[in-house]
């Protein structure tokens, strides 16, 4: 077959990133696995993508980012539709971010894969791991917290790397120690803005609420630069 028009998947993922930050090689593959793209393959086995695959592969991350389809639903209409998915007309059964009245409520755990495209099993995992909390009904279902959606969807995404709601304990336990330091942290910050006991006004919520957000993305790029710089580590010594 010849290769001319054709792209590896490092060509793909280079061409998309620049409008999907997050896509890489493990994401477009796991997307082959569940199903949704289907490329050449060299006699030695190497992927090669026509025009046609990358465009199929912009209308998944498309409909996944903007309409939050679950990916049953995106192959639904794909192979239904012979690859072709209208991007204005399309109805989206997922809620999206910013749906304020359907994020204030709770949603029993069977819509889960309806509403954000993860099975009820993960997110009981994710129950079970402390991540998340459920609530239960008068008549006895299990609810999902509309706040937590975004949280689903995030950890759903890092299924993509082998990272599941167990591996997730060791953030809850970091959340749960951590959290302290930010309230003597706040306390702080507090005082200095003429003592702890403030006046509960929506202007000094939004301070805080600001100075809390300050914290967390300092700390957060302290936690990055310790990580990377310990990965780095320890490949070096594989190398080596």
């Amino acid at each position: 077959m010849p290769d001319a028009g054709y792209l590896t998947i490092g060509k793909v993922v280079k061409r998309l990133q620049g409008q999907y930050p997050d896509l890489s090689i493990s994401k477009v593959r796991y997307l082959e696995d569940e199903g949704l793209l289907n490329p050449s393959r060299t006699p030695s086995g190497y992927r090669l993508y026509s025009q046609k695959d990358v465009h199929r592969l912009e209308t998944i991350l498309y409909l996944q980012k903007n309409r939050f389809m679950p990916l049953s639903v995106i192959k639904q209409q794909l192979d239904g539709g012979e690859g072709h998915v209208s991007l204005v007309q399309t109805p989206c059964p997922n809620v999206g971010e910013d749906d304020e009245e359907v994020l204030q409520k709770f949603h029993p755990i069977d819509r889960m894969p309806e509403l954000l495209g993860v099975p009820v099993s993960f997110v009981r995992q994710l129950s079970e791991a402390g991540v998340i909390q459920l609530r239960e009904s008068p008549h006895g279902r299990s609810l999902v917290d509309g706040k937590d959606f975004q949280l689903i969807r995030t950890c759903g995404e890092l299924r993509h790397f082998g990272i599941g709601p167990k591996n997730l304990r060791q953030y809850v336990t970091a959340a749960n120690r951590e959290s302290a330091m930010f309230e003597q942290a706040l306390v702080v910050f507090a005082k200095k803005g003429g003592g702890v006991e403030m006046e509960r006004t929506e202007e000094n919520r939004q301070q805080f609420g600001q100075a809390l957000s300050e914290m967390l993305a300092l700390t957060g790029q302290v936690r990055d630069t310790l990580i990377r710089r310990q990965i780095s580590k320890t490949f070096s010594e594989m190398e080596e």
